[in-house]
C-alpha cells in the first residue's frame, strides 16, 4: 500500500505522493504548526469515516484538545486508544491503564497499556476505517508512544485499516546518538533497529517502519502523514504541555537520553522528586554534598530509594544547550557505578533492555570511558542517518 505524506517541502520517500500545502498564518507568524492544527488538510479526507483516535494529554491544538477539535469539526470519531500513562496522562510510568469511557464525550477508551496483547482485539478493529494519531513523542528508543503507534500500523496491516498520523514535532530531533537496538532485546522499550536517539518525528518514523518492511510479515499500511507547516530540524521546539509525568520540562528531555538508563540500576533519577531525570543519586554514594529524598507523588507512586535519603549528582541548573550537545553522556552511569562498587549487581536486566545493547554494560564494568563506549556505535549512527534520510519530511 501506498503512503501520502502532504508535506511542507519535497519529501524524498519512493512510498509517499507528495503535495505542497502551507499555512499563510505560520508563514506570517514563524510559529510551528502542527499536524493537528491543519484541519483544512485533514477533515475533508476524514469526513464520513468511522475513525479512531490514539491520543493523551499532548494532544492539545491552541488550548484544544485535538479530539474536542476533531468533533467540532463534524468528524465521527467512535473510539479512542490510551497509550502510557492513559489518554488524560495521570496514570505512572508502567501502571496498567484500565479501559473506560471519556467522561467529557462518552466515547469508548480502549486502553493499549493495561498489561494485556498490546494490540486491540478484533471486535475493537471492527468498529472503525481510520486508525489517527496525535502524540507528542520525544524522539528517544525506550519512550513508549511510538511503540504504541506500531503496534497499532501492525493492527492495521491485520485488519486492513487506514492509519493517519497528525505529526507533531521532535524536541530531541537534532541528535542522533547511541547504537542500534539488537532485536533479540526487542521488548516494550525497543521496538524497532534504531538508534537510541533517532532524530525523527513520529511521523517520519512511521514512514520509515513501512518502507523499510518492519511490520508484521513485511508487510504495509495505508498511511497518510499530515506534517507540522513551519518546522525543520533545527527548531527548538518548546513543548507547550508535559508528554509524561516525570519529563515536566525540557531540561529533562534534554538530559533523558542519558539519565533514564538508572532506570535499569539501583540508583535514583529522581522520581518522586522536583527534578526527575535531572539529578542522580543513592543512600550509599559517597563524597557528594548534594542530596535529595525520593517521595510519593503524582506520577511517582512508589519511586526508587522511596523516603531514603539519596547523595548523588545535581543536574537541574545544566544549560539546555549544553545538554542537547552532550547527546548521550554515559558519564553518570558510569560515575554511579564505580562510586557504588556493586560490581555486576549494578546492573538489573532492564539496563540491556535500555541500552538496546549487550556490550556497553561489560564496557562499563571493563573501566571504559564515556567517550569509548560512544564511540562503539559512532558506526550504527552513520549508517542510520544514511538509511533514514528516504524518510525526512522537514530539512
Amino acid at each position: 500500500m501506498m503512503a501520502l505524506v502532504l508535506c511542507v517541502m519535497a519529501c524524498h520517500s519512493t512510498n509517499a505522493n507528495v503535495e505542497k500545502e502551507t499555512s499563510e498564518s505560520s508563514v506570517c507568524t514563524g510559529e510551528v504548526v502542527v499536524g493537528a492544527a491543519r484541519t483544512d488538510i485533514y477533515v475533508p479526507r476524514l469526513k464520513g469515516k468511522r475513525l479512531a483516535l490514539l491520543s493523551n494529554q499532548t494532544g492539545i491544538v491552541d488550548g484544544k484538545h485535538v479530539l474536542d477539535v476533531m468533533l467540532e469539526k463534524g468528524l465521527n470519531v467512535v473510539t479512542i486508544f490510551s497509550p502510557e500513562h492513559g489518554f488524560r496522562g495521570t496514570a505512572d510510568a508502567g501502571e496498567h491503564v484500565a479501559s473506560s469511557v471519556d467522561e467529557k464525550t462518552g466515547i469508548p477508551i480502549a486502553s493499549l497499556y493495561e498489561g494485556k496483547s498490546p494490540m486491540p482485539s478484533k471486535e475493537t478493529m471492527d468498529k472503525f476505517d481510520v486508525i489517527v494519531v496525535d502524540l507528542q513523542d520525544v524522539g528517544l528508543r525506550f519512550y513508549t508512544y511510538y511503540v504504541t503507534m506500531i503496534n497499532l500500523m501492525d493492527a492495521a496491516v491485520i485488519h486492513n485499516k487506514q492509519v493517519v498520523i497528525f505529526d507533531r514535532p521532535n524536541p530531541n530531533i537534532m541528535t542522533v546518538d547511541g547504537p542500534i537496538l539488537d532485536m533479540s532485546l526487542k521488548s516494550g522499550v525497543g521496538r524497532l533497529p534504531i538508534p537510541t536517539v533517532y532524530g525523527m518525528t513520529m511521523g517520519e518514523l512511521a514512514l520509515m517502519a513501512n518502507g523499510e518492511h518492519w511490520l508484521t510479515e513485511g508487510k504495509t499500511c495505508q498511511l497518510t502523514v499530515i506534517p507540522c507547516d513551519n518546522y525543520t530540524r533545527e527548531t527548538r521546539y518548546e513543548l507547550p504541555v508535559a508528554p509524561s509525568p516525570n519529563l515536566p520540562n525540557m531540561l529533562s528531555i534534554y538530559l533523558y537520553p542519558s539519565t533514564c538508563f538508572f532506570e535499569g540500576t539501583p540508583v535514583s533519577l529522581g522520581r518522586g522528586t522536583d527534578w526527575p531525570f535531572q539529578v542522580y543519586g543513592h543512600p550509599d554514594m559517597k563524597g557528594y554534598s548534594f542530596s535529595f529524598t525520593p517521595r510519593s507523588r503524582f506520577g511517582a507512586k512508589n519511586p526508587p530509594c522511596l523516603n531514603q535519603l539519596c547523595y548523588g549528582v545535581d543536574l537541574h541548573e545544566m544549560d539546555t544547550e549544553a545538554a542537547i550537545a552532550q547527546g548521550i553522556n554515559m558519564e553518570y552511569v558510569i560515575d554511579a557505578y564505580r562510586n557504588l562498587k556493586m560490581g555486576d549487581k549494578f546492573f538489573t536486566r532492564f539496563f540491556d533492555l535500555l541500552t538496546g545493547n549487550r556490550n556497553i554494560k561489560q564496557m562499563i564494568m571493563d573501566g571504559k570511558s564515556a567517550a569509548e563506549i560512544k564511540a562503539s556505535w559512532t558506526g550504527d549512527v552513520m549508517a542510520f542517518k544514511k538509511q533514514r534520510e528516504p524518510y525526512l519530511i522537514y530539512k
